[in-house]
């Protein structure tokens, strides 16, 4: 049995990026995860949503935030590599495309990938 992945509104939000709750789904008024159950329900609008990474769960998890508690985002920037030598910087490395990611001949009939020879092993068809 294979398990499908479903959609879902979470799937939309980007990792540690606070959006408005009202933006990303719609409902009733809901309370910020920090203050609590026994605090007061509050506007979608006034919540932010926020999705976290987990390191069991690679979809990670939502939480929603008032404007008092919402987490600070840390923007990381990419450098260039440093040359462990000099300290120079130099640009990454090519690296040709892995075996998985090259488009190969496909027939037209079936729909699916020829042999080398460029026949079909289901249809027979000669593809170019």
């Amino acid at each position: 049995m294979r398990v499908a992945k479903t959609a879902d509104w979470r799937d939309a939000i980007p990792f540690e990026t606070p959006m408005l709750v009202a933006d990303v789904v719609p409902g009733e008024m809901s309370r910020c995860s920090v203050c609590g159950g026994g605090s007061e329900l509050r506007s979608r609008s006034e919540l932010w949503a926020v999705k976290h990474r987990h390191p069991h769960h690679h979809d990670g998890y939502v939480r929603f935030y008032c404007s008092e508690h919402v987490p600070r985002v840390q923007v990381t920037v990419s450098s260039p590599a440093l040359n462990p030598v000099r300290g120079e910087r130099r640009p990454a490395a090519h690296r040709s495309p892995a075996a998985s990611d090259v488009v190969r001949a496909m027939c037209p009939d079936c729909f699916i990938e020829v042999s080398a020879t460029g026949q079909c092993g289901n249809c027979g068809l000669q593809v170019v």
